[in-house]
């Protein structure tokens, strides 16, 4: 015996109800309804609930909280010292296991490493300090390039960078080749100390780091500042000299693919 089965398409319906779940998961069925109904969709308002109730959402859901939008910017090099740092955290753990983070700063202009800091953690107020210190020996930017980590999300840091007119340039989360200066320079700082070296303490890793950094700025031949160490290339900049470097979109490409192999 065949019966008469109601064909019900609630494609459009549940898209609809989607859309507003993902953009304000708190609200309830009337918030979405007269919404709907704003836009001037004659939905009935029982299919409306009945397709609600169907998807679970007027079960109480958890949610995450979600990152704005990042808009990709391109990596270009600025034309003076102080324009841009871009900054980052490295991980390691000494002899016998415990983590520690490294938080690193550099100079976008000639690649100069203003800050090598290992610290068991970083709180967001430690983050300002060295900031502070930064800041108090070589002066101010006015932007500085991270990433979407909770320090640098933090309202500490933020409104320090707001209160001092700075402009943070966040990248697009999962894209660390838009902060490919400061991704490269904590590939050799890996390379030369974190996995040439086992610590017993955090002094250690201090001291080699200071190490390190002085003989960085001051003997790295960096391929892109013409084969200068960061603290030679600028002094011939400042001079007013002519040997600004020409970065072409190969350069560029080459160190993202060296960043994205390290990170492989």
């Amino acid at each position: 015996m065949w019966y008469y089965q109601n064909k019900r398409d609630d494609s459009q319906v549940i898209d609809k109800l989607n859309e507003f779940a993902d953009k304000l998961p708190t609200r309830g069925f009337d918030e979405y309804y007269n919404r709907i109904r704003n836009e001037g969709i004659k939905w009935n308002r029982k299919r409306v609930l009945r397709v609600y109730r169907s998807m679970g959402l007027n079960i109480r859901r958890k949610r995450k909280r979600r990152l704005p939008s990042r808009v990709k910017q391109p990596l270009s090099v600025p034309a003076t010292q102080n324009h841009t740092w871009s900054m980052d955290f490295m991980s390691d753990a000494l002899s016998y296991g415990r983590r520690i983070r490294i938080l690193n700063i550099i100079d976008d202009f000639n690649r100069e490493a203003l800050a090598v800091e290992p610290g068991f953690s970083f709180a967001a107020e430690q983050l300002v300090r060295v900031l502070k210190e930064v800041v108090f020996l070589k002066g101010q930017p006015k932007e500085i390039r991270v990433d979407n980590g909770p320090e640098f999300l933090s309202k500490v840091f933020v409104n320090w960078c707001q209160l001092h007119g700075i402009v943070i340039k966040y990248i697009q989360p999962g894209k660390p080749v838009q902060n490919a200066y400061i991704e490269r320079f904590n590939r050799l700082l890996r390379e030369d100390i974190l996995d040439a070296y086992i610590f017993d303490n955090i002094s250690q890793v201090k001291i080699l780091c200071d190490e390190w950094m002085n003989d960085y700025n001051y003997n790295h031949p960096h391929g892109s500042l013409n084969k200068k160490s960061p603290i030679e290339y600028a002094k011939t900049f400042s001079s007013g000299g002519t040997s600004r470097r020409n970065e072409s979109t190969e350069n560029i490409e080459e160190m993202s693919k060296l960043v994205l192999s390290d990170k492989g």
